[in-house]
C-alpha cells in the first residue's frame, strides 16, 4: 500500500474553560504501525531522509480529509491546519495558495478556519506575505510553540498571530513551578497585551489545567480531556467535567488568597510598628527581633525624597538586626515602587503602603516583593520582604 494511503486525519478537541464548550479541533496527520494500531505520523513528517516536495505532498492528502470532513460537520467550532513554514518557501504562486483552494472546494465558511504555523525556521518574508493572505480572506493565523525560542518571539512581534499556542513542554515544566512559571505568566501577559487567545496545549492533568487558568489561559488542549480522535464530538461533551474543575480551581483559589490576605494583613501591622519605632531616636540594638521572627520581612532601609538611601541596610539574619552599609547612597527614585509613592501624595492617600512586582533578591536568591510607605515628610521607609507564594 502506497505511503500516503496509509495517512490520515485525526482530531483533538480545544475546550473553552469559561462555558465548558468544545470550541475548535487541531487536525492531526495519523498512520498505521505494522501491527495496524494507529500512531503519530509526527516521526515520518520530522524526517530528514523524506524529500520535501514528498512530505508537502503527503501533509495536503492529510489536510485535503481534514477539510472534507470538517466541511460535514454541522457545528459553529473552528478547525485548526497545522502548516510548516518551511514549506511556504516552496510556494510559487501566493495567489493560489493551496489551503484556501480546498477551503473554498468544500464550501467551508473560512472564519472557521485557523492556519497554525509551525517550525521555527523559514523565510520571514513569505511567512507575512502568506499571513497577509490568510487573513485578507478572513482566515485566522495562529503561532504553535510559544516560548520554545526567540524566533516565536520574532513573529509574534512581525505577524500578530490571533491566537498563540504554549509551547507544550514548556507550559509543563511550568506547571510545576520555579523559573519556568514565571516565563509562562511573563508569555501570556505578552499575548494577552496583543490581543491573541491563548491556548494551553499538552494539558494532561488537573493541576496543569488549573496552572493555565492561573495564567489566564482560557483555552485548552490535552489529554485531561482527550487525544486525537477520528470523529468530531458534540461541543456540550466535556460541560461537567470542566464545571468540576472549575469548583476545584475557585475553592483552593480561595484559600489560597485567603492566606495571602491574611500574611499581607500581618506584614503592614509589623511595618507600623516598625514605622512608629523610627519616628523617634532609633538604635537598631533596642528593635525588638521577636515579633520579625518567621514573619518574611529581609530587610528595611530609609529614603529621602529624592529616592537616596540614607541609611544602612538592616538586615535579619539569624534573628538578629545586622547593619550593611553597602548600599548607603545609592539612588532608587528609578524604582516603581519609589516614583508611584511619591505620585500618591498629590492625594490623601500619601501615607499608604505600595508594594513592588515579585523579583529575586540578588542577597538572599528568595523572590521578593519591596513594601514602600512615607515615614515622615522627609523620609520613606522601605521594606523587603520574601514573597515566594505571594
Amino acid at each position: 500500500m502506497d505511503q500516503e494511503k496509509k495517512l490520515f486525519p485525526y482530531f483533538q478537541p480545544i475546550v473553552c474553560a469559561a462555558n465548558g464548550n468544545i470550541v475548535g479541533y487541531e487536525a492531526l496527520a495519523r498512520q498505521y504501525d505494522a501491527n495496524g494500531r494507529v500512531i503519530s505520523a509526527g516521526a515520518l513528517f520530522s524526517s530528514a531522509d523524506i524529500p520535501h516536495h514528498q512530505l508537502i505532498e503527503w501533509d495536503r492528502i492529510v489536510r485535503r480529509q481534514a477539510l472534507q470532513q470538517f466541511s460535514a460537520f454541522n457545528n459553529s467550532c473552528y478547525l485548526t491546519i497545522n502548516i510548516s513554514a518551511t514549506w511556504l518557501d516552496y510556494i510559487s504562486d501566493f495567489n493560489a495558495l493551496p489551503t484556501m483552494l480546498m477551503i473554498d472546494e468544500f464550501g467551508i465558511d473560512r472564519s472557521r478556519i485557523v492556519i497554525e504555523i509551525t517550525e521555527s525556521e523559514g523565510d520571514i518574508d513569505k511567512l507575512v506575505k502568506a499571513v497577509e493572505i490568510y487573513r485578507k480572506n478572513g482566515i485566522k493565523v495562529a503561532i504553535d510553540d510559544f516560548g520554545s525560542g526567540f524566533s516565536q518571539l520574532e513573529r509574534v512581534m512581525t505577524i500578530l498571530p490571533d491566537i498563540i499556542k504554549l509551547d507544550m513542554t514548556l507550559f509543563q515544566k511550568a506547571a510545576k513551578g520555579g523559573i519556568a512559571s514565571d516565563v509562562v505568566h511573563m508569555l501570556t501577559r505578552l499575548a494577552r497585551r496583543t490581543g491573541c487567545r491563548i491556548v494551553c496545549e499538552g494539558v494532561e492533568t488537573a493541576d496543569e489545567f488549573f496552572f493555565g487558568l492561573n495564567c489566564g489561559a482560557q483555552y485548552m488542549q490535552g489529554y485531561l480531556f482527550s487525544p486525537a480522535v477520528a470523529t468530531f464530538q458534540d461541543s456540550t461533551h466535556y460541560q461537567q467535567e470542566i464545571a468540576t474543575l472549575r469548583k476545584q480551581f475557585l475553592q483552593t483559589t480561595l484559600g489560597r488568597e485567603r492566606d495571602k490576605i491574611q500574611f499581607i494583613l500581618a506584614i503592614k501591622g509589623l511595618i507600623e510598628q516598625l514605622k512608629c519605632a523610627l519616628e523617634d531616636d532609633f538604635v537598631l540594638a533596642q528593635l525588638p527581633t521577636d515579633m520579625f521572627y518567621d514573619s518574611g520581612v529581609l530587610r528595611f532601609y530609609l529614603c529621602n525624597n529624592e529616592g537616596d538611601q540614607i541609611s544602612s541596610n538592616y538586615n535579619l539574619i539569624d534573628g538578629k538586626w545586622v547593619d550593611d552599609s553597602e548600599k548607603l547612597g545609592f539612588n532608587w527614585s528609578w524604582r516603581a515602587y519609589f516614583y508611584q509613592l511619591r505620585a500618591l501624595e498629590a492625594t490623601d492617600d500619601c501615607y499608604r503602603i505600595v508594594t513592588s512586582d515579585r523579583y529575586r533578591d540578588f542577597s538572599s536568591d528568595l523572590l521578593c516583593k519591596t513594601l514602600s510607605l512615607r515615614l515622615d515628610d522627609e523620609r520613606i521607609l522601605l521594606v523587603d520582604i520574601a514573597a515566594e507564594w505571594l
